[in-house]
């Protein structure tokens, strides 16, 4: 008689840790879509002329259309981190900069659907007042220590990952990663804004 009554208290028990964990991640994605709105009102309610730039506090908002997702990013990939939302590897590069910006998320909750996505298909990233495009070009399986794919790059990249397969139950054994590139527009737009930012910013000559 103890044993079936102490298998419930667990069953009970874990399904109040989930429940938690869950109830955690809603009312922190929740309490950054209100902070959002409340930047975007007060950059609306300010004339052009009056703003030094378009400010979001420095939120990243993460939009997939092909897999139906929004979300907020947060900074950091530890386990805390990623219960609340996907997480920007730090040390990486921001999106829609010169380098590789890494996100991480759980295959759970936020990236459960991100095996769907395909050459072709369009990521946006809403940070500093802009959208940035960018665009899948391929998907890979990895070994959790390979390190590789975090490397910097010179023109921006986004990489997403997520533990792999979707499905399995307990630690996965493998990784998947998500590459993209900035569409060619904007990246040509930002090779271009850097290059003027260099030529401002070398002496001039005598």
């Amino acid at each position: 008689m103890f044993v079936p009554i102490l298998l419930v208290c667990v069953g009970a028990a874990l399904l109040f840790y989930v429940a938690t964990q869950y109830g955690q991640m809603y009312i922190e994605q929740r309490r950054l879509a209100e902070r959002w709105e409340q930047e975007q009102q007060a950059s609306v309610a300010n004339p052009v002329s009056e703003q030094v730039h378009v400010t979001d506090g420095g939120m990243i908002r993460l939009v997939i259309p092909k897999i139906d997702l929004t979300s907020f990013v947060v900074e950091g990939t530890n386990h805390h981190s990623l219960l609340l939302g996907p997480g920007h590897m730090t040390h990486t590069a921001e999106p829609g900069e010169s380098g590789n910006a890494v996100i991480t998320g759980h295959r759970d909750t936020f990236f459960r659907h991100i095996h769907e996505l395909e050459k072709g298909d369009q990521i946006y990233v809403d940070r500093g007042g802009k959208r940035v495009v960018y665009e899948v070009t391929g998907k890979k399986i990895v070994d959790p220590d390979d390190i590789s794919v975090t490397k910097q790059t010179n023109d921006s990249q986004l990489t997403l990952i997520t533990c792999y397969p979707t499905y399995y139950i307990g630690p996965a054994p493998k990784r998947l990663v998500v590459f993209t590139k900035l569409s060619g527009e904007q990246q040509a737009k930002l090779t271009q804004a850097e290059e003027e930012s260099t030529k401002q910013a070398a002496p001039a000559g005598h």
